[in-house]
């Protein structure tokens, strides 16, 4: 079959990898690069050159299978990584790192603060909580009762927040700012994520236990080293620069024919395209989206965030020992680019990379104007799925649109928006292709 892919992220690149061995296939990048939020920038420090990722930075073995199998597959090196977090309130000036009582009381003055304490107590409350909510899931889903778990997948986090009177410091300085930084998210929307996928994320991963957390691993050399090992045997099918406008499908004596429209090249046919870039994008891109495609792509709604790869240690905690590899910024207001509130939060990518360098390496997100002008390398603009209740609806429904007219949708928005999604899309998207008549 002539297939078109259109996006090169990880669920294109995947498609492409499954596909191309047996398939005619052609992939389109509306941008000059290839791999998406997988973007590694090479930053000069003292005669030395340094791989900085900007995007994608990091993975685990357990929650993230296809993509660990990928990697192998590849031969790709990969190294540990350190994950940590803190909080700086840029009003108050309260900082603190969430592991080791070195981090917890990076402030000597945290000891005497009983919202302080009282935060730290409402952390052990809210874990037990969430795991008993995961349980009655469970439970529910176990008994075929199917109303029961409905009824749990529509409860906010805000409506167990009030239930159980959480402290305004635990909400502020740690679930918001926590979940804020997972997904890029605006602070002001994370109490109306769903409670029980917010908990199965976070027990997946370990952070509702002190014990048994994945070790983090980074890809040696820059996460781009495992796109060129992905795209080598299919690089000549890649068209860079060519922002595919519009595609129109028809139905001729029962076969599909889809006609792709791009810049420069015009239009042409194919007997399959894949829609690997975000769901709204894709939506954009049907000339006669059907109203199934329309709820559901229409339902899954994004959040623009900017990227600055820069060297400014100011937006690091103030306090050595506060500092982690995530640090997360409250009490001071981060612009989107479309003007809105947004995730505000610096990695440290010498700590996540294992980079040694002069000054320290660092990626922040939406506090571009804080930054001292003469600090900065770059700005990236990345655009995050928002996981909330219309979301979740959303992607219940995928089946109803995957593969109709021989349209078949991946990306990182079928699940939590990370790459082992986007792998996982990609695989039911191949699957889909190849097992249909």
């Amino acid at each position: 079959m002539k297939i078109a892919i259109v996006g090169t992220g990880i669920s294109g690149l995947v498609c492409a990898h499954h596909l191309h061995p047996r398939h005619d296939v052609t992939l389109f990048e509306a941008n000059d690069y290839v791999g998406g939020h997988t973007h590694t920038v090479d930053v000069e420090l003292d005669g030395r050159t340094h791989a900085v990722d900007t995007g994608f930075i990091v993975y685990n073995e357990p929650n993230y299978p296809a993509f660990t199998r990928l990697l192998d597959e590849l031969g790709v090196t990969t190294q540990p990584s350190v994950m940590s977090f803190s909080v700086r309130d840029d009003t108050t000036g309260l900082e603190y790192r969430g592991d080791g009582l070195g981090g917890i009381y990076a402030q000597r003055a945290n000891l005497a603060r009983p919202a302080f304490q009282r935060m730290l107590v409402d952390i052990v409350r809210f874990n037990r909580q969430a795991r008993r909510l995961l349980e009655r899931h469970r439970r529910a889903e176990g008994a075929a009762d199917a109303a029961g778990a409905a009824a749990l997948d529509t409860l906010t986090l805000d409506d167990l927040l009030t239930r159980h009177r959480y402290s305004d410091l635990f909400v502020s300085h740690v679930l918001v700012p926590l979940g804020s930084a997972i997904w890029s998210a605006d602070p002001d929307r994370v109490t109306r994520f769903p409670a029980v996928a917010y908990a199965r994320f976070m027990d997946n991963h370990g952070l509702l236990r002190r014990r048994g957390r994945p070790q983090w691993r980074t890809v040696t050399g820059g996460s781009r080293r495992y796109v060129e090992a992905l795209t080598a045997p299919f690089a000549d099918r890649i068209r860079l620069g060519t922002p595919v406008t519009k595609i129109r499908r028809a139905r001729d004596h029962g076969h599909v024919e889809i006609e792709l429209l791009s810049a420069p090249a015009g239009p042409e046919q194919f007997d399959r395209v894949v829609l690997a870039g975000h769901a709204d994008q894709s939506l954009r891109l049907l000339s006669d989206p059907s109203d199934a495609e329309r709820d559901i792509l229409g339902a899954l709604r994004y959040q623009s965030n900017v990227a600055t790869l820069h060297t400014d240690e100011r937006l690091l905690p103030r306090a050595p020992g506060a500092r982690a590899s995530w640090n997360t910024h409250v009490g001071t207001a981060a612009s989107t680019p479309a003007g809105t509130a947004g995730a505000s939060l610096t990695y440290w990518m010498n700590e996540l990379q294992s980079i040694e360098s002069s000054r320290p390496l660092l990626v922040t997100l939406n506090r571009h104007d804080d930054i001292d002008p003469a600090t900065v390398v770059g700005c990236y603009q990345y655009d995050h799925p928002v996981f909330d209740l219309p979301a979740l609806g959303a992607q219940r429904r995928r089946r109803e649109i995957q593969g109709r007219d021989g349209t078949y949708f991946a990306g990182a928005y079928w699940g939590y928006g990370f790459h082992e999604d986007g792998v996982q899309s990609a695989l039911d998207a191949v699957r889909g292709l190849e097992s249909a008549p």
